[in-house]
């Protein structure tokens, strides 16, 4: 009996660069949002280190996110190709209505643009992600501006927020805050703008 056979789809054919999905900004300062590719891991890197209190993962893994995960993560690029924003994230295996949002990071340069809501919604109008009506993310307590994000995409989608504590300061070793799941949801993915 035969199986039929997947093509294969080699990793560097899954991050060819692709045009931006958005134009953000304004004209002297246009933000470009696509879809990442392995060209950007170090820039993704590079990005997450200079934005504390983020904490930073290898840059094989943002190698990873942007080429095994780049369906569900964005760049915001400048016009120089500058990488000045990253939303990294992953459907739920085990919740397939649930998006993780795991990491955002809005670079100095792109500060109050409301990039990190636009980088969202970018991934959140995907197709691949029409099936998807709740999103999840962990924020610590003191995280004023996530806190805000969240509470501000909330209202924007219509859609409920709730939170409860997810890690504790002892489950993360002791010296990091304590981690909030935050979901917001039910929402429409074909309302989000």
């Amino acid at each position: 009996m035969s199986m039929p056979s997947t093509p294969f789809t080699p990793s560097f054919d899954l991050a060819r660069p692709t045009v931006a999905d958005a134009v953000v900004g304004n004209e002297q300062t246009p933000l470009y949002i696509r879809k990442p590719n392995a060209d950007d891991g170090w820039g993704i890197f590079e990005l997450v280190k200079a934005c504390p209190p983020l904490d930073v993962n290898s840059a094989y893994a943002y190698l990873l996110l942007a080429t095994q995960f780049r369906d569900t993560c964005a760049v915001a690029t400048n016009e120089e190709g500058e990488i000045v924003g990253f939303v990294s994230g992953y459907v739920k295996d085990n919740a397939p209505d649930t998006f993780f949002l795991w990491q955002v990071a809005v670079g100095e340069k792109a500060r109050g643009t409301g990039l990190a809501r636009r980088l969202i919604e970018a991934i959140m109008s995907r197709d691949e992600l029409s099936a998807v009506h709740h999103m999840e993310t962990t924020i610590t307590p003191d995280n004023l501006a996530s806190w805000g994000l969240f509470r501000r995409l909330a209202a924007r989608w219509q859609a409920p927020l709730n939170s409860r504590e997810y890690f504790s300061t002892e489950q993360l070793g002791g010296e990091h805050d304590p981690e909030n799941l935050v979901r917001i949801g039910p929402f429409q993915t074909d309302h989000i703008v």
